[in-house]
């Protein structure tokens, strides 16, 4: 099969194999940890598979076996920040941008994940027309647990979750399988990994993609998260975290236990991010994608300058002691004005094209 490989960015390949654009993150040592050159390796190839007649669509996929994309590389953007916060801040315009590029682009897109899929991960195949999961899929978006929260447009995905299910993901930061994720629509086909080949394969000769994926999907199974509906569009409609722990304290019965454990996790998690989270998931709700991507650039370059974010990444991440000291330390310590500040525009905003000055770029 003819194959057009780019030139070698680490970390991730990309080859043009026929009618196929392929992208492949190539990291496996970091847990395909997304990085900035990565990112820059498909922001710049994306405007050139959309202009390419003999491109049909893209495909993005991983090499490891255990997981597709841990998330972004949080570590190095702490570490920026440190020397150089404009630095630090761009690594984060750049990827919204990126996730703005990518659901803009104009021809079918299918994201084969097997694996963890967290953070960046989401936000690199959250918006392709096409999302497989295979055996090994897991979903977390995982950042009040590390000070931050979900960003790269996440927060307009889980905001049209049903049953209230996308505040309970974006402020637990709990892991779904796939058969959870399909009943939600976070994916849109499964199928055993071990078709993701022949299915490139496929791809590659121009093979319509809705009847090649159909035509492999397998029923993943009962939703483990569904069983469990009622108790979370009940506490987490609450108005506030407060009230969402109040309310999961008072579940009583067969699921007084669960709502126990759920109520456990928020109790680590940071106070300031479950209230940034709540109200940018429900703002979210009446927003389109880009809007949604500009305040996550504001609300990250408040977390920045905030410090729960860069003590999140050295509990969790470099010193693992799994000890967080959170400022505010508790929600009732929370300052609503403070909250309030987190949204307040910048000076200076991401600037992001309209879908239709970005499709028409040259």
């Amino acid at each position: 099969m003819p194959s057009d490989t780019s030139p070698t960015t680490p970390g991730i390949r990309i080859e043009r194999r026929n009618a196929l654009a392929l992208i492949t993150l190539d990291r496996p040592k970091a847990l395909n940890a997304f990085d900035s050159d990565m990112r820059a390796a498909i922001v710049e190839a994306l405007p050139e598979f959309a202009k390419d007649p003999i491109i049909y669509g893209v495909a993005i996929n991983s090499n490891s076996k255990k997981v597709f994309c841990a998330g972004g590389d949080v570590r190095k953007i702490i570490a920026t920040y440190k020397d150089d916060p404009a630095a630090a801040k761009t690594m984060f315009a750049d990827e919204y941008s990126m996730n703005w590029a990518l659901e803009c682009f104009s021809k079918p897109s299918v994201s084969l994940i097997d694996g963890a899929l967290m953070g960046s991960g989401v936000g690199l195949t959250a918006f392709n027309t096409h999302r497989v999961a295979g055996e090994n899929y897991l979903f977390a978006m995982p950042e009040t647990a590390i000070g931050l929260f979900p960003d790269v447009g996440a927060a307009h995905v889980l905001a049209r979750l049903p049953h209230e299910m996308g505040l309970y993901l974006g402020l637990t930061g709990r892991t779904i399988g796939r058969a959870d994720a399909f009943a939600l629509g976070l994916v849109t086909h499964c199928f055993s990994a071990a078709l993701f080949d022949n299915v490139i394969e496929q791809l590659s000769e121009a093979w319509p993609i809705d009847h090649l994926l159909d035509e492999r999907h397998v029923d993943p199974g009962e939703s483990e998260l569904m069983r469990h509906a009622l108790t979370i569009s009940h506490c987490f409609s609450a108005a506030t975290p407060t009230a969402i722990m109040e309310r999961l304290a008072a579940v009583t019965g067969s699921e007084a236990e669960w709502a126990a454990g759920v109520r456990k996790d928020l109790r680590q998690r940071a106070p300031i991010s479950l209230e940034v989270s709540i109200r940018h998931i429900r703002q979210a709700r009446t927003e389109d994608l880009r809007e949604t991507l500009v305040r996550d650039y504001r609300l990250a370059c408040r977390f920045l300058e905030d410090k729960d974010f860069a003590e999140g990444v050295r509990a969790l991440l470099i010193d693992k002691d799994k000890s967080p000291k959170w400022r505010p330390a508790t929600l009732a310590e929370v300052d609503p004005a403070g909250v309030d500040a987190y949204f307040a525009p910048l000076d200076e905003e991401l600037q992001l094209p309209t879908r239709e000055q970005l499709q028409a770029m040259p």
